[in-house]
């Protein structure tokens, strides 16, 4: 392995001790939560904003949806009349249609065992529900809030796997892209956590995850090289 795939993957299994760290020993979720509440109002301004809401959430998240599953489609075109593509070209097109399905089912699957709520029903920001860190009990009386991770952000997070498109031929073109799509969706997670709809950490979740899982689902069919 060279030196900087051991730099990589030393990064990425010191990623999730890092969120951990953030979740249980700092209040950077709730200072973040508190710059973009507005006391006296006693609501997060950002929450109906156009940019926010309408196209991030609606319009933005649609166009991804249907790139998803024109990669979706593409790839059961192949598989029902095999087209005349090298085995790389095929290997591309799966890797990124399985993670249009497989990040964002996974993380929300997560979502549905978390206990975490959203910033904006905590008693602090004018909701009803506890404030609890990761792996704390929520009060009795209380119900999970199935918050965590950000499930928005994994309408953009499997565009990393884009990545593949690059290799084995353009490694530093394939880095550029990762980068960039990590950091697109992000974006998407930073205008949630905005409208109150999450808090850093969920989005550092989101990310995390989103590239394990696309890690796996590239190694599993680059082991699948006679079949595919």
């Amino acid at each position: 392995m060279t030196r900087t795939r051991w730099i990589g993957l030393i990064l990425f299994l010191a990623f999730p001790l890092l969120v951990v760290w953030i979740e249980m020993c700092t209040d950077i979720d709730l200072h973040l939560a508190d710059a973009a509440f507005d006391p006296q109002l006693r609501i997060f301004p950002w929450r109906d904003a156009w940019i926010a809401d309408t196209f991030s959430h609606v319009v933005l998240k649609r166009i991804l949806i249907t790139l998803a599953i024109a990669f979706v489609l593409t790839a059961l075109w192949d598989l029902v009349a095999p087209r005349r593509w090298s085995w790389l070209q095929r290997y591309r097109i799966r890797v990124v249609a399985l993670s249009a399905v497989m990040v964002p089912l996974i993380i929300s699957l997560l979502k549905q065992s978390s206990d975490s709520h959203c910033p904006w029903n905590l008693t602090r920001y004018g909701g009803s529900e506890p404030y609890v860190r990761l792996m704390q009990m929520l009060p009795a009386g209380s119900e999970p809030g199935h918050c965590m991770p950000a499930g928005h952000a994994s309408s953009a997070l499997w565009l990393i796997s884009i990545t593949v498109f690059f290799l084995p031929a353009r490694p530093t073109a394939s880095m550029c892209t990762f980068i960039t799509m990590m950091g697109f969706g992000f974006s998407l997670g930073w205008l949630q956590q905005l409208r109150g709809a999450h808090f850093l950490t969920h989005t550092l979740w989101s990310l995390w995850i989103a590239t394990f899982v696309v890690g796996v689902i590239a190694i599993v069919l680059d082991r699948r090289r006679s079949p595919i």
